[in-house]
């Protein structure tokens, strides 16, 4: 992702960030699975120092200190508004782009949810978070496959996020450094009884951040037209959501 692409995608979500919280209800829900994922997989009772990448407006932020009550947690955005998560949750903030920022030193959990799609290389993000971990420390990480927003793709949008990847491509990029405890994905879709509710959904949670044009009256008639004859019926309008998801852990 370019500097131009990454400033738009940060002015998108900083748009969208009064509006985000309530309106990411798949995005709540991939939080809470990610969690439960770890649970699962048997992690220490409380984490001493956790990282999370990607924080936005806090729904894996605090699933992770309900559950696990960490004794130090930084937040990292490319947003600056979410140092409002931080503040809300007694957290350090590190604001900017996940791969640039100096991260502090061997957490004992590297945490992120429906982030890691809008970088290029989810792999070699993968492999920082890897190598940052402190022995013994875990991986809890969610991103979004090749069916994501499947509809839009076939009409030609541009929402589609440049890093989507399968489970097995994530926990491939770090099978060399830490042991894979499980990987998961599942598809699942929202209903909307028209497409002006489709893109009211898409701006409301910063998902157009890859926009390089605002809008015709045209574009929006085409939109509405295509996404109609394509996918209308007795339910609504669906928009495909493909959450996938790793858990792993360091040897000591």
């Amino acid at each position: 992702m370019t500097a131009q692409m990454t400033a738009r995608v940060q002015r998108s979500f900083s748009r969208s960030f009064a509006t985000y919280h309530a309106a990411a209800h798949q995005q709540a829900r991939i939080a809470e699975r990610l969690v439960q994922a770890l649970l699962d997989g048997g992690p220490p009772q409380r984490f001493n120092r956790v990282l999370e990448l990607g924080c936005g407006t806090g729904h894996l932020t605090q699933r992770v200190q309900t559950v696990f009550q960490p004794g130090h947690m930084t937040l990292n955005d490319l947003s600056a508004e979410a140092q409002q998560t931080a503040e809300a949750h007694g957290a350090a903030f590190l604001h900017g782009d996940a791969r640039a920022v100096d991260w502090h030193t061997q957490p004992d959990l590297v945490a992120s949810a429906s982030m890691i799609q809008w970088l290029p290389d989810p792999a070699e993000f993968l492999r920082k978070a890897a190598g940052a971990l402190a022995p013994g420390g875990w991986l809890a990480v969610s991103g979004f496959g090749p069916e994501q927003y499947r509809e839009l793709v076939q009409i030609g949008s541009a929402a589609k996020a440049p890093g989507l990847c399968r489970a097995e491509d994530m926990a491939a990029a770090v099978r060399n450094d830490l042991e894979v405890v499980c990987i998961g994905e599942t598809t699942e879709q929202m209903y909307f009884q028209s497409p002006r509710q489709v893109l009211e959904h898409l701006r409301s949670t910063g998902v157009n951040g890859r926009a390089q044009k605002a809008w015709t009256k045209s574009d929006l008639l085409r939109f509405t037209q295509d996404f109609t004859r394509n996918f209308g019926g007795d339910k609504g309008l669906p928009l495909t959501y493909h959450p996938v998801w790793l858990i792993a852990r360091k040897n000591r």
